[in-house]
């Protein structure tokens, strides 16, 4: 469906789940691919599950410090040349309620996940506008940011920043012609490895999905491929949850009443 030949795509946290997910289906689709991770064997891994190393580019990057971002973003451009789209993936969940919670946790959430987002997208930004690329742009939030989850009070605030500050971010490139918008996943399965979820966890929230499944890396590898199309030329400033109908409402209820006879 789409062919993203000729761009450039680089995508933080692209060592596995979610961001080795849209880092394969650009790839697929044509693109080529700079994938940064903090983790430097996650990297490694999704570098040989990628294939192509001529088309993919590969760097250990620290999201939460501008010097790791920066240059992720000019070495990515020396090995590929111009970022044309950027998604600002990295982040981080762990779970401890709001009395347990260690003013440690709570920066390091807020560094990875909002810090990040920032510093990723002010680089690419950077970039395009200096390139005059009308480039594409997304963030990944959460369903979190509109719905608190208990032993998420950070978490759910950061990704609650990501969204305003992809708004604020889309209206001061309208004018660069940069699209920039916001993807809000739901739970999705991907490897447990930085921030694994209880089995418990996982069932009760699949059994109020209303299309009776956990999502896959490659729904919002489709969603983000949208964004970044041109199909999405006039869309901008926008968050696209894609979660299979969890906050349309409560499908888990019964009726209200009971039905005749």
């Amino acid at each position: 469906m789409f062919d993203f030949k000729g761009q450039v795509v680089l995508v933080t946290g692209a060592g596995a789940g979610i961001g080795l997910g849209i880092a394969r289906a650009f790839h697929e689709a044509g693109a080529a691919v700079a994938v940064g991770d903090f983790r430097e064997a996650a990297l490694t891994r999704a570098t040989t599950r990628l294939g192509d190393a001529a088309g993919v580019f590969a760097r250990v990057v620290d999201v939460r410090d501008p010097a790791s971002v920066a240059q992720f973003v000019e070495a990515a451009e020396r090995a590929l040349g111009p970022v044309t789209v950027a998604v600002a993936n990295a982040g981080i969940y762990p779970n401890t309620p709001v009395l347990d919670m260690t003013t440690e946790e709570w920066d390091r959430v807020m560094e990875t996940n909002l810090r990040g987002v920032f510093l990723t997208c002010q680089a690419a930004a950077r970039s395009m506008v200096a390139h005059g690329t009308r480039g594409k742009i997304v963030t990944i939030s959460s369903g979190a940011y509109q719905s608190g989850r208990v032993g998420a009070g950070h978490y759910c605030a950061s990704k609650a920043g990501v969204v305003m500050f992809t708004k604020v971010l889309a209206l001061e490139l309208a004018r660069h012609r940069i699209n920039v918008n916001c993807i809000a996943p739901g739970l999705i399965e991907v490897e447990g490895e930085v921030s694994p979820i209880s089995r418990e966890y996982a069932d009760a929230l699949t059994r109020q999905i209303p299309w009776g499944r956990v999502g896959q890396p490659e729904d919002i590898a489709r969603a983000v491929m949208f964004l970044a199309s041109p199909f999405a030329d006039y869309v901008t400033g926008e968050v696209l949850g894609v979660n299979g109908g969890v906050l349309a409402g409560r499908a888990f209820l019964p009726l209200s009443t009971p039905r005749p006879g």
